[in-house]
């Protein structure tokens, strides 16, 4: 009997150009929206208020961009970086070019952007993905790049340094 492990991807599994597309969605729901506006204390009446987002732009409340980032990111998670990711670095060009509502679900996509060993960390390197949310008709609604330190294959990671 074989026993399989699905885990994030090492550094040498990741080449640029590579895409990723991230299933399944995630459908967006009242509770989510008030959940994550509450609790990072955005008390944006756009979030919140049904009655206020009526007589607004887009006649609804809007889901919080941080949530939608979030969601576009933690999509990705199973498929490139569960257990292999050592954390974030940055992020660096987010963009929510349309919004979104309650009830919307978003389906993400990640491209390898860069890939490189760590100068300083001989078992790590650094990936910059490009992630992409896009809702249920295709609609961009968000993009972000975002740099982490990634663990290198075991049987990559140069020897530790005298005294680690």
């Amino acid at each position: 009997m074989t026993v399989h492990r699905h885990r994030g991807l090492y550094l040498e599994d990741l080449q640029v150009g590579d895409v990723f597309e991230h299933r399944p969605g995630r459908t967006i729901t009242e509770a989510d929206n008030l959940l994550l506006s509450v609790l990072s204390m955005n008390t944006q009446s756009l979030h919140l208020d049904a009655e206020f987002a009526a007589t607004q732009e887009f006649g609804q409340r809007l889901v919080n961009s941080m949530f939608t980032l979030a969601t576009v990111v933690g999509l990705s998670v199973a498929d490139l970086t569960d257990g292999t990711t050592v954390g974030n670095l940055g992020f660096e060009k987010v963009t929510f070019p349309a919004p979104v509502f309650i009830g919307d679900t978003v389906y993400a996509s990640t491209e390898i952007v860069s890939v490189r060993p760590s100068r300083s960390r001989p078992d790590q390197g650094v990936v910059m993905f490009e992630h992409s949310g896009r809702n249920q008709t295709d609609v961009l609604v968000c993009t972000a790049r975002r740099a982490a330190l990634v663990l290198r294959a075991p049987a990559q990671a140069s020897p530790a340094r005298p005294g680690q």
